[in-house]
């Protein structure tokens, strides 16, 4: 039980992006089974919306897409973390990802495909392959939940029992195996009593999320700070790049580090980057499972097309770096 959760056991309230049947939905049934939680699942109809929410406390947690296997990172949920004051991620949870097609029963010639951004591009393939249109759709659910009867609504399996449509066809992703993962929220006023109790748990392994805006841009920034990172040995395990909204030109570095905030390498390396001017900001620390997968040369499949290494021919190491 984390501080602030009811005595009695009853359920809380845990936001997420609607409507019911979204991946995010089953993520949410996902953490609270893992976590022995009663809840109430709660529908929104956008992650602004969900961020609301924790911030003003009527749910007291939420739940959030970040990041895609094959799609990248979850920009509106990314975004709406930089810019609250209020809400923090205190926990991760991630899923496998497949994509079942549906229909109405007695459709019609089918010509479009619809389902959210992230969905449609993760089906491509099948897609073309049928000659239908995508149309993109609020949430994967919603595309399921709204389906005209010429249309194709991609999803997770749950939507075809909970909407009332036929399957015309299974697992339709592109890729196999593909995760996303997400981010449990909680009011940042909360947010180190929560991760107190998860450390009494006996958590070892830890993700913090750090939101960074250098004091000045321009040549040798990036460096400078991926420079820190090096000299106190703390794991720079992703960086993203976002602008800030309020000021042309400026921009905020997201970075994943492999520890807490709290730890001991962790602790001098921020003082490093405040003293240089920086501001920081995390946006989440959670705890985090081994590292799976990795470029390390074993499987050259999983580079992009086109790379080249050392070993290959002089031609082939041209065409590639264009030299």
């Amino acid at each position: 039980m984390s501080p602030g959760d009811p005595a009695d056991g009853s359920p809380q309230g845990v936001a997420f992006l609607g409507p019911e049947g979204t991946f995010t939905h089953q993520a949410v049934l996902t953490w609270a089974a893992r976590e022995g939680r009663a809840v109430q699942a709660r529908a929104h109809a956008s992650v602004g919306a969900v961020h609301d929410a924790v911030a003003s406390g009527s749910s007291p947690w939420g739940v959030v897409a970040i990041e895609s296997s094959v799609e990248g990172y979850v920009v509106p949920s990314l975004d709406a973390l930089v810019g609250s004051a209020d809400v923090v991620a205190v926990d991760e949870v991630v899923l496998d990802v497949s994509f079942d097609a549906f229909v109405l029963p007695g459709h019609a010639d089918l010509v479009e495909a619809t389902a959210h951004p992230h969905g449609l591009a993760q089906c491509t393939r099948f897609v073309a392959e049928r000659g239908l249109a995508p149309v993109p759709a609020s949430s994967n659910a919603a595309a399921c939940r709204d389906i005209t009867p010429h249309q194709v609504a991609l999803g997770p399996s749950l939507c075809g029992e909970l909407y009332g449509l036929d399957t015309l066809a299974t697992a339709v992703e592109d890729f196999r195996g593909a995760r996303t993962r997400f981010l449990v929220l909680r009011r940042r006023d909360d947010a180190r009593a929560v991760l107190a109790a998860r450390r009494e748990r006996g958590a070892a392994a830890w993700r913090t999320v750090l939101a960074i805006t250098p004091v000045v841009t321009g040549p040798g920034v990036l460096a400078r700070i991926t420079a820190a990172f090096g000299e106190r040995r703390v794991n720079m395990s992703s960086l993203v790049t976002r602008p800030l909204k309020a000021q042309e030109g400026q921009y905020v570095f997201v970075v994943t580090l492999d520890a807490a905030p709290w730890a001991p390498d962790v602790r001098p390396l921020f003082d490093d980057l405040l003293a240089a001017g920086d501001s920081l900001k995390v946006l989440g620390a959670y705890p985090s499972g081994p590292a799976e997968g990795g470029l390390d040369g074993v499987l050259p499949d999983h580079v992009p097309t086109g790379s080249v290494r050392g070993s290959d021919d002089p031609e082939v190491v041209t065409r590639g770096l264009l030299w």
